[in-house]
């Protein structure tokens, strides 16, 4: 009786801080890096206000919240920013408790945070190199490097996410890959990932857009088409 009313009382201070919290979220809505922050926020179901940036003529707020950067997304929680989307989804996850983000074992979380940093770090600058102006087989090779050992990691899981049944910080990181990859693609007449190479990171990605969570976040497919198609699409 008294561990059931004790767990009563902690889900009720729960809901009250996450009524009582002031969230605030400065975004561009055709970010891989601001839906990291959106999918963790709805992970968690937080209720946060939007405030949509220009990053051409950035806001008073923005700037004073991240004067270093200057860059989206920023959370500011209770008037303290946050800056960095990785950052931003491990704050996420050590503040409001519910659905775990991150691993609860320290190897396993460090695994983690391993594999995003080298999403970060490797894959996604080597994919915007092998469809810049200066893309070549060489830069495309690369990409397909590092593409490949995500494949592998899937392969080597057996799981559906990274993450395993249900999506962690690895596959949050990996949303540009999902999502906005395939996209780019598109608009380039490019093609580095199809079905007969990344089985694995073909399937993974259906399963993680089709997600109702993630869904609801990602920008709408033909403004992103037609902006790539301005910056990779052939003259």
């Amino acid at each position: 009786m008294l561990t059931t009313m004790l767990a009563g009382a902690l889900l009720i201070d729960s809901d009250r801080r996450k009524m009582a919290d002031e969230v605030k979220l400065y975004a561009v809505a055709g970010s891989p890096f601001v839906c990291r922050a959106k999918i963790a926020l709805n992970m968690k179901g937080i209720k946060y206000e939007n405030f949509e940036e220009d990053m051409s003529n950035r806001s008073a707020e923005l700037l004073k919240f991240n004067p270093v950067y200057k860059k989206v997304p920023v959370l500011v929680h209770n008037g303290n920013p946050i800056s960095e989307s990785l950052l931003i989804v491990e704050y996420i996850d050590e503040v409001w408790k519910g659905v775990p983000i991150l691993p609860q074992d320290p190897y396993e979380k460090a695994v983690a945070r391993f594999w995003a940093k080298f999403i970060d770090d490797k894959c996604i600058p080597a994919i915007f190199k092998a469809f810049g102006p200066d893309g070549n087989e060489q830069s495309d090779a690369e990409a397909i490097e590092q593409l490949q050992i995500l494949e592998n990691e899937l392969k080597a899981k057996g799981t559906k996410f990274f993450g395993g049944d249900n999506i962690n910080l690895v596959d949050i990181a990996a949303d540009f890959i999902a999502y906005w990859l395939g996209i780019i693609q598109e608009a380039a007449e490019k093609t580095l990932v199809t079905n007969d190479k990344f089985p694995k990171i073909t399937v993974w990605a259906d399963d993680f857009v089709n997600l109702e969570l993630v869904n609801q976040v990602l920008p709408p497919r033909e403004h992103l088409l037609a902006f790539f198609k301005k910056r990779f699409g052939k003259a």
